[in-house]
């Protein structure tokens, strides 16, 4: 499961988990963006901060892991070079998928070769209340896999503003996630 994580909450632990057991995954493999080449998030922290929440968030779910893969890798964050580095690690008999949420879908035509992504694995879609995937062509959609997640609409930017506002974010993400975020002071 891709993406930022900017902070992670529960409606991406949510969907990974569903994802998993929905469709029959061994396990989920989280992977922070460290440097994400289509999103400008001025208040983007920094990757290692958000690679020690995913570990935090994740901890106590023994089928989650988290790679330092692309934190680990100079230059932008690729799907399309973290996928060969997978295929590479875990050999050609390992099933990859690759989860994203429904926002990240609709931005297809960024990616860096999207069409090698689809190629070299398994696109699972999670839907996100308000996101209308018929905005996506159907040659897309066809070659995806959808899944339905129990919805609730919940963003990593309305989890910023909040904390920006001084508003609480619990029950929007793990209680080690809020505590390490006042510890360092983030999105401030």
């Amino acid at each position: 499961m891709g993406g930022t994580f900017n902070p992670i909450h529960y409606a991406h632990l949510l969907s990974a988990e569903q994802v998993r057991e929905g469709l029959g995954y061994d396990k989920i493999l989280f992977v922070p963006a460290a440097r994400p080449p289509h999103k400008s998030q001025p208040d983007m922290v920094s990757a290692e901060h958000r690679y020690q929440m995913v570990l935090l968030a994740t901890a106590d779910n023994p089928y989650f892991e988290v790679s330092r893969i692309e934190l680990d890798r100079d230059g932008p964050s690729y799907t399309i070079q973290t996928i060969k580095e997978l295929r590479l690690r875990y050999g050609k008999t390992t099933k990859l998928a690759w989860i994203i949420g429904a926002d990240s879908l609709i931005e297809y035509k960024i990616w860096k070769d999207f069409d090698e992504v689809l190629k070299q694995c398994t696109m699972i879609v999670t839907t996100r209340p308000n996101y209308d995937l018929q905005r996506v062509p159907a040659e897309i959609r066809n070659r995806v896999i959808t899944f339905q997640i129990t919805g609730f609409d919940m963003s990593a930017t309305e989890i910023r503003e909040r904390i920006r506002e001084n508003n609480s974010i619990r029950y929007l993400v793990p209680k080690k996630v809020v505590i390490y975020i006042e510890q360092h002071q983030l999105y401030r």
